[in-house]
Order: structure tokens, then sequence, then C-alpha cells
């Protein structure tokens, strides 16, 4: 079995223009009104903390679900039908459950996005 020997095969460098490389360019910086400003720190504190809440609730549940059946042995010996219910739970409940955390935190994102409705002051234009 003489098989050829192997041969890293390369390109030779490129010389021009990809060959240098490419100068930063300074990062134009976006200066908002004081009053969207704020509003757009607010709204990002908000949506951060609700997706850490978020995180939190599907850490809690795709971890939980295991460490419940660990717990309660008791719940793996049941059986619905010809399935066991612990294969129920870690299979079939965290998908709804996902969907509908997904479903909450779109919805509560999207409440922090709106702008404020106060008396005297017009809501920030869209961009």
């Amino acid at each position: 079995m003489n098989r050829p020997r192997r041969v890293a095969v390369t390109a030779p460098p490129e010389t021009g223009v990809r060959s240098r490389p490419v100068p930063a360019r300074p990062v134009p910086e976006t200066v908002l009104e004081r009053d969207r400003a704020a509003h757009a720190r607010r709204v990002r504190h908000a949506q951060l903390r609700r997706a850490a809440i978020t995180l939190a609730c599907g850490a809690l549940l795709l971890l939980g679900l295991p460490v419940l059946l660990h717990g309660v042995p008791g719940l793996a010996a049941w059986r619905l039908g010809w399935l066991p219910l612990g294969w129920m739970l870690v299979a079939w409940l965290p998908y709804p459950l996902l969907a509908l955390l997904a479903w909450w935190h779109l919805r509560r994102a999207e409440r922090a996005e709106r702008p404020d409705d106060r008396p005297g002051e017009d809501p920030a234009p869209a961009p």
C-alpha cells in the first residue's frame, strides 16, 4: 500500500492592498438629546433586568426538572400510558414552558420600549 505522502497546500502570501492592515476609523459618536438619552438608558436597564430574570427562569426550568426527578424518585416510577412520567417531564414539558417564557419576555421588552405617555410631553419620534 503505497500511498502518496500528504503535503500541506498553501498559497503564497498576497501582496497589495489586502495584505496591509486596514486602518481603524473612528466610530462616529451618536449624540442624543438629553431626554432621549435618559429614556434609552432606562429602556436598556429595564431590558437587561428582564433578560436576567428570563435567563434565570429558563435555567431554573431546564435544570430544575432533572433535579426534581432525582430528588423525588417516585415520579420516575409513575406511568402515563406506556411512557414513564419522568420522560414526559423532561422531554415534553420544557418546550411549551420555554415558549411561554419567550412570549412573556417579548411582551415585557416591548412594554419597556413604549414611549412614556405623560401629559404635556410628545413621545419620542421613531428613528
